[in-house]
């Protein structure tokens, strides 16, 4: 039995801490040096029908980031947004609903200069003393695109809308999170929320990866150690500053 477990964890480093929560995101990146660098585009989320989101990610963080949480790796979904704005547009304030895919549902408050700030200061509030990451990131661009060619009606305000929110990491990697929908204050709040989202996944299986790699140095594993180091080496570039990972990363070059 004990060579099982150790095979499983062998192959998925994830068993090594079974009780950490995780959260499913979803991201899309450009080198501030190579803003060009080409990304993949993929349709994700619950919805895939006229508010279809649509979200650009690095195909190879995402799919290592998947595999080292494996199970753990959830989605959020945000199933209900109230609003409430003074008239001069200097206080918003927010209620979220979410869910995940394990069915924990969560309501969030937050209130801010404008729906973004105001969801930023919803998820931080609600994740940031976990996830330290969340507090170093800072917003660099957001932008919305009008897509005239899926309007229903002449007139064309029916059309969906295609929000980006551009985020930069404590290394100045440029984050997008893309959404569309015919609610432009939905789809806003979904792009924060993929944000969100994938700095958690990234912190988490940065540290997951890491006890890992702590376990086959003990075990002298050096395959695994030189597989480990490899793969720290890809999710490190998504991850954002917290002392725990600085300190993972300084042993990282000790190796």
């Amino acid at each position: 039995a004990a060579r099982i477990d150790r095979a499983m964890a062998d192959e998925h480093p994830q068993v090594l801490n079974a009780t950490l929560e995780g959260v499913h995101v979803a991201d899309g990146t450009r080198d501030r040096e190579n803003p060009t660098a080409p990304t993949l585009a993929l349709a994700a989320g619950p919805e895939l029908r006229h508010n279809r989101l649509v979200q650009e990610r690095p195909a190879e963080n995402l799919a290592l980031i998947k595999r080292v949480l494996d199970k753990d790796y959830l989605e959020f979904q945000l199933d209900k947004l109230t609003t409430d704005e003074n008239s001069d547009e200097t206080f918003t304030k927010v209620k979220l609903q979410l869910s995940d895919t394990g069915g924990q549902v969560m309501d969030v408050e937050g209130e801010g200069v404008g729906l973004v700030d105001a969801v930023f200061s919803a998820l931080l509030a609600r994740f940031g003393p976990e996830y330290q990451s969340l507090n170093s990131i800072e917003v660099a661009d957001f932008k919305v695109v009008a897509l005239l060619d899926t309007k229903e009606k002449k007139v064309g305000v029916d059309s969906l809308g295609k929000v980006t929110l551009g985020v930069f990491n404590s290394e100045g990697k440029l984050f997008e999170f893309s959404d569309e929908s015919r609610s432009v204050s939905r789809s806003s709040a979904r792009a924060v929320l993929a944000a969100v989202e994938y700095f958690v996944n990234a912190e988490r299986a940065f540290i997951m990866l890491h006890r890992a790699l702590v376990d086959a140095r003990e075990r002298r594993r050096d395959d695994l150690v030189t597989r480990y180091t490899r793969e720290l080496a890809e999710v490190v570039k998504s991850t954002s500053f917290t002392e725990v990972i600085e300190k993972m990363k300084k042993d990282l070059k000790n190796i």
